[in-house]
């Protein structure tokens, strides 16, 4: 008999799999949704393979214990060379996408007690940083739905997002493609590294747990320390 049942969409790699393999390892029955397979999965990891922008699936699960939206963009370009269609497509990535998804799970989630739903920002909303305007504005949005969103669904369905800095994932595998841009990277954070998917994995787990019954509509930065820090 499982645990608990979660749903993470963009869940086959990265920060993701990551939180799927925690979940699993937990003893939980996990579903990931996602365009690609890893092929190596868990015995408790169902995979199914669907674009969520272009083919919500409907949903067959009853209860649902929580849900995770974890597909992102990195397009860092300086703001002259940035089109309309960059932040279009942006926001439908890390906006529309995650209404999307929550739409369809949260009659499952509402009837489970103790559900919660995780999104993911990144630091350059809070901190301002150069070649992000198209990024942070969607990532932007997404913080203001976790607020908005968990007004909404309280005492039913906590909702909270997660921050992180640059984590060593394939989405960011150009910024991080050998060791001495991964080295510049981590020596700009207070911790003097790169995160690791673990490291956001560990904070969602924490937040989709029941250690974490009292704590919705926040923003947490897992971020070596970068949104708070002024190392001297």
């Amino acid at each position: 008999m499982f645990m608990k049942q979660y749903v993470i969409v963009g869940g086959s790699s990265g920060i993701g799999l990551s939180i799927a393999n925690s979940l699993s390892a937990a003893g939980n029955k996990v579903r990931v949704l996602s365009r690609s397979s890893n092929d190596v999965w868990d015995e408790n990891i169902e995979y199914r393979q669907v674009d969520v922008l272009n083919e919500m699936p409907e949903n067959d699960l009853e209860e649902l214990n929580g849900l995770v939206y974890c597909p992102g963009s990195i397009n860092l370009r300086p703001f002259q060379s940035l089109s309309e269609n960059d932040y279009l497509n942006d926001f439908q990535i890390n906006v529309i996408g995650a209404v999307k998804t929550i739409k369809t799970f949260l009659k499952a989630l509402k009837k489970t007690e103790g559900s919660s739903i995780i999104l993911f920002s990144t630091v350059a909303v809070a901190q301002g940083m150069p070649f992000h305007a198209s990024v942070a504005s969607s990532k932007g949005a997404v913080e203001g739905l976790t607020r908005s969103l968990a007004a909404e669904l309280a005492p039913k369905v906590r909702v909270n997002c997660i921050a992180p800095s640059i984590t060593d994932t394939p989405l960011a595998a150009k910024l991080l493609s050998n060791d001495e841009k991964k080295e510049k990277s981590g020596e700009r954070h207070p911790l003097k590294r790169v995160g690791r998917p673990e490291d956001v994995a560990s904070v969602a787990s924490f937040l989709l747990s029941e250690q974490a019954s009292w704590i919705s509509g926040q923003v947490l930065g897992v971020d070596g320390g970068m949104s708070a820090l002024r190392p001297l």
